[in-house]
């Protein structure tokens, strides 16, 4: 009986499918549309006008990455305004 769950089990692991993440978190803005019959998401856009560009006439959508990696950083203009302020 363990020799029939153990092959269950490998046998579910090897067929679903793994998914890669979606989001890199280089690049701020992300494309979310269809390629062929797929849903794609490219996070490879550094604008959303560089994005749009692509998706114009696509149906596809433009939004800015939730992983992206400098997203919570302050501006390196605003730190430096920050730190010439002399009270």
């Amino acid at each position: 009986m363990l020799r029939w769950i153990s092959l269950a089990v490998a046998t579910i692991l090897v067929v679903t499918p793994a998914t890669a993440q979606r989001y890199d978190p280089r690049y701020p803005v992300c494309f979310e549309g269809k390629r062929g019959d797929s849903m794609i998401i490219d996070c490879s856009y550094t604008s959303l006008d560089q994005c749009r560009m692509t998706a114009a006439g696509l149906g596809a959508t433009c939004y800015a990455n939730p992983y992206w990696s400098q997203a919570n950083q302050a501006s390196p203009a605003r730190a430096s305004a920050r730190q010439r302020r002399v009270y």
